[in-house]
């Protein structure tokens, strides 16, 4: 596993040192992987669970291993009553007032340093030093560039100067925040986040060349240069891209989240397989109904299928708690189909997708194209309701629907549980502040109105409400229940497009949205 890994980084003398730990440990300064693996900054990952396949993604997912969300120290921060409208994070820490940040160009001086700590990364030759002494400058908006590193690099020293360096340009003690005690970078990025902090020109240009170390495959995503990806907020999954053409069953062969393109169906009969009280993500389209089973998801977090005679692109963001179908033959004349991957990449904590044919990145959560040809043109992907629910409420709903098959129709085994309780305990990525009106992983089923409006309903409030006879309507949005799951339609009876994810999810990403209450 070791060398595999190495293997899979590119070589470069600062990503191999990481690799040099042992296999069962993971440094507390880097999170498990988008896929549910506990890894290092530089990507080293835990020991394989014995019942998952070897080729899965998330195949080592440990729950309990070091880096993870289980860290003993990572405790709850107490609330002082007097901080009601200050921004905090998922465990409860108030983030202290953003830093003054300068304008206009980096100096002649700070440039000369960051270029020979890029050089370095190149050569394997930096140190900690090198790191901290950005630290020196006085300008807080290199702290990008520290949040940066610190994905990447082993621990050690090198850790260690980041974090003095990020301490000394925006005056934060940082391992006040319990988030930091189990991945500093996570508390960084967090303030960062938090703060809306403002980079310097030219910013992109150095994450490109860090990022396009790890994974060459992500320079298209950079070519764009009037793309509208904000750089700030996009991170390192833990996985390099999924490149694969469409079809190929097999493996990513340099490590990736292999998307499931045409899955096998079964009838609903011979979907005994999978166990009743088993989640699914149902989709009803052109009068045909499928149930895609949570665990298939988990390892593939993308499937390009066809139900009711159109094509459909369906993310599934493991972090986000967010199945998503996207309709992806309703692009522009001349627009081929957009065949949907996984890009290693995340946004936010939300897995970032991006069109194999055109390398177009498209926002996961809203389906609008940010960069490339698809920018270009305009392309936002229309999407229809994903139901959330249980197998046998689903099936004694909608009798003749299908289900994927227990193999993916591509001849593998899926454990029934492949992440293991990774994210039992909060996000494991940067998300900056949250949203209190709910619990951050309080599931929310969200829809947006024509006119642009986010509403959102808490998942478990409307079904008890449904259930017992109630209404549960907010701005001309009503939910409905369909085989134990929800769904929405306007005044008129219409369906409105929904889906269910985290509340942290849905508000980040959809701001000032309005939530239903009881």
């Amino acid at each position: 596993m070791r060398s595999r890994v190495c293997a899979l980084l590119i070589g470069t003398a600062l990503l191999a040192a990481a690799c040099a730990a042992t296999e069962t440990t993971a440094p507390t300064s880097a999170p498990a992987s988008e896929s549910g693996t506990a890894e290092s900054a530089g990507g080293q990952t835990a020991d394989r669970a014995e019942d998952a396949p070897d080729d899965s993604p998330a195949a080592t997912a440990q729950p309990d291993a070091p880096g993870t969300t289980t860290a003993p120290d990572t405790d709850a921060v107490v609330l002082d009553p007097r901080d009601t409208g200050k921004l905090r994070n998922f465990l409860g820490y108030t983030f202290p007032p953003a830093p003054e940040v300068p304008t206009g160009p980096l100096q002649r001086t700070v440039l000369n340093d960051l270029n020979m700590i890029w050089s370095g990364l190149q050569r394997g030759g930096i140190d900690g030093d090198a790191v901290a002494q950005l630290g020196r400058t006085g300008d807080p908006r290199l702290a990008w560039i520290v949040a940066d590193l610190l994905r990447f690099v082993p621990p050690g020293e090198l850790t260690e100067g980041a974090v003095s360096a990020f301490q000394s340009l925006t005056g934060v003690r940082l391992f006040d925040d319990p988030v930091a005690r189990r991945s500093p970078w996570q508390s960084v990025t967090d303030h960062l986040l938090a703060w809306d902090l403002p980079v310097f020109d030219g910013y992109p240009e150095y994450k490109q060349r860090l990022f396009t170390l790890i994974e060459p495959g992500w320079q298209p995503f950079f070519d764009d240069t009037d793309s509208d990806i904000d750089w700030r907020i996009v991170s390192w999954g833990g996985v390099l891209i999924d490149n694969r053409e469409l079809g190929d069953p097999r493996p990513c062969p340099r490590g990736c989240i292999p998307a499931l393109d045409n899955p096998g169906v079964t009838d609903a009969e011979d979907g005994s397989w999978y166990p009743d009280d088993g989640i699914v993500f149902a989709v009803v389209l052109g009068g045909e109904a499928r149930a895609y089973p949570r665990h298939i998801m988990e390892i593939h977090e993308m499937i390009n299928d066809t139900l009711g005679g159109q094509r459909i692109g369906m993310p599934y963001c493991t972090l986000c708690g967010s199945a998503q179908a996207y309709l992806t033959a309703e692009v522009p004349d001349g627009v081929a189909t957009p065949v949907l991957r996984t890009s290693g990449l995340l946004s936010r904590s939300n897995k970032v997708m991006y069109d194999l044919v055109t390398k177009s990145v498209f926002n996961t959560f809203t389906g609008r194209a940010i960069s490339g040809p698809l920018r270009e043109r305009g392309v936002v992907l229309p999407q229809t309701t994903v139901v959330t629910t249980t197998w046998g409420e689903w099936k004694a709903a909608h009798p003749d629907t299908t289900i994927i098959a227990s193999d993916g129709g591509i001849g593998r085994s899926y454990p029934f549980n492949p992440l293991g309780g990774r994210d039992d305990n909060g996000p494991i990525f940067p998300v900056g502040d949250v949203d209190e009106r709910l619990s951050v992983q309080d599931q929310v089923f969200g829809v947006v109105l024509d006119d642009g409006t986010p509403v959102a309903f808490g998942v478990e409030a409307a079904r008890a409400e449904l259930e017992a006879g109630g209404t549960v309507e907010l701005a001309g949005v009503t939910l409905q229940l369909d085989g134990g799951g929800v769904r929405a339609v306007d005044a008129d009876g219409n369906p409105i497009e929904g889906h269910q994810s985290f509340w942290f999810a849905w508000s980040q990403f959809m701001a000032d949205t309005l939530l239903w209450e009881p």
